[in-house]
């Protein structure tokens, strides 16, 4: 899987229990549902870019799925069938800019801010409830969570986004991020050059990517 395979790249907010928790929210009644750009994101092994307009700079490890075929309007009991794998997915979070507004787009979208990869096929994974997730920064664990633990698992996410907008393959839903985030931290933790952040996911694989700080002129 690399960004330049990616179609539409629709993530989920708020999707771990312990996560809303920690956040100060409110579970959803409906999934909260926000864009990425391809041009967001890398392949592992590739550094992410902290912006330079912000030290605000925070990880969130999550799964990702990825679509395998057109799909609109399914209903759940149907939505694995059109899942062609799943990846690790870093959904790297400009905090301050992600807060200007209610929309979260701003702080999502920066150039070479996130990774994705890499893929395993739907068919090595029959039930992607057991996987677990964990997320580390420069060895430490920051993040630990069970795709179990999601509010909107991911047959209700299929079914959601499938009924607003067609997806196809190539497509990909990040799933939302455990507890754990440096924004949460008491002081927060935020990313700086020479990190390493690491997204590893139970029969999936593990995502690697240095953080590098933006070359401004």
């Amino acid at each position: 899987m690399t960004s330049d395979s990616i179609g539409k790249i629709l993530c989920v907010g708020v999707n771990y229990r312990p996560h809303i928790e920690e956040m100060g929210r409110e579970a959803p009644d409906y999934p909260v549902v926000f864009v990425r750009f391809p041009e967001s994101l890398v392949r592992d092994g590739e550094p992410i870019i902290r912006p330079a307009v912000s030290e605000q700079f925070d990880f969130e490890g999550e799964l990702a799925v990825v679509i395998g075929r057109e799909a609109h309007r399914i209903d759940r009991e149907e939505a694995l069938d059109y899942v062609a794998g799943y990846c690790c997915f870093m959904d790297g979070s400009v905090r301050d800019w992600q807060r200007h507004t209610m929309q979260f787009t701003p702080g999502k979208n920066f150039d070479r801010s996130g990774a994705i990869g890499p893929m395993i096929p739907v068919s090595e994974i029959p039930d992607p409830t057991v996987l677990q997730l964990t997320t580390r920064v420069n060895g430490q664990v920051m993040q630990q969570g069970q795709v179990a633990d999601l509010v909107f698992d991911i047959p209700a996410l299929i079914e959601y986004c499938s009924a607003f907008t067609t997806l196809r393959a190539g497509d990909v839903i990040a799933t939302g991020t455990p507890g754990g985030v440096g924004a949460a931290r008491k002081p927060p933790v935020w990313l700086a050059a020479g990190d390493r952040v690491e997204v590893e996911i139970s029969h999936i694989g593990l995502l690697t990517n240095v953080v590098e700080d933006e070359n401004h002129p």
